[in-house]
């Protein structure tokens, strides 16, 4: 049984992990933490403090006692909104507190686009065009290159969870560039893991998702590979070793 743990700020795509945890089918479990949001809010300042050492650390505990090998703070905007060494030092903190290998969202999606060779990439953020920005500053200082960037202006990420598979597509379909290697769409309070398959199908391209990176992002960290081609491109890049 390979465990991970993952922080996730709230309440709003969470029952993604379940889905996924389904989907592996392998003896994985994905551990859910809620910590405590703050003020919900696509702004600056407020997700400074939803990603602050105290909130996350605070979650730590729990996960430790349920045996997790891994923990991904699974918000992309509460790391990313640190800038590229900011967020290096939230992960190195979070490593500390909780004594096991630590990522964010954020590093999830570097790491997985490396994973499956795209250089370049379009965003479709349900974020307000200043935080999608910032999404975008943070994925130049990885080396990867943006092609475009697509924001919807959704304040709260209680509204992003209430969206559903058309709005999912629409904001895909308007954020794909024809030179991008991927789409990226980074929101943890988006659902969209049951539509990963149509999405990929639409645009003809890999599609990385916030909560599908997460998960991913944890099994990296505990050296498992899985095959799950439901997940999409991500879950079936070769060579697999299905333990």
């Amino acid at each position: 049984m390979t465990a991970l743990g993952l922080l996730y700020p709230g309440h709003s795509g969470e029952d993604d992990y379940p889905r996924i945890e389904q989907l592996l089918g392998s003896d994985i479990r994905v551990d859910v933490v809620h910590t405590d949001i703050g003020e919900d809010a696509h702004r600056e300042d407020a997700l400074l403090e939803m990603g602050s050492p105290e909130r996350l650390a605070a979650g730590v505990e729990e996960l430790r006692m349920a045996g997790a090998e891994s923990v991904v703070w699974a918000c992309t905007s509460g790391s990313f909104v640190h800038g590229w060494e900011g967020a290096h030092g939230q992960v190195r903190a979070l490593a500390r507190a909780a004594g096991m290998p630590a990522s964010s969202t954020s590093f999830a999606f570097v790491h997985a686009a490396q994973e499956i060779k795209a250089g370049r990439v379009a965003i479709g953020a349900t974020y307000p065009d200043d935080v999608a920005g910032l999404f975008a500053d943070f994925l130049r200082a990885a080396g990867l290159e943006v092609s475009g960037v697509k924001g919807a202006g959704i304040i709260t990420a209680a509204e992003v969870g209430t969206w559903g598979e058309a709005e999912v597509l629409a904001l895909a379909r308007q954020a794909d560039t024809p030179d991008a290697d991927a789409l990226l769409l980074p929101d943890t309070a988006l659902h969209t893991v049951a539509h990963i398959p149509a999405l990929e199908k639409e645009l003809g391209k890999p599609v990385l998702t916030a909560n599908q990176v997460t998960v991913w992002e944890g099994l990296r960290l505990t050296d498992r590979r899985v095959n799950a081609p439901r997940l999409g491109t991500l879950f079936t890049k070769e060579p697999i070793v299905q333990v």
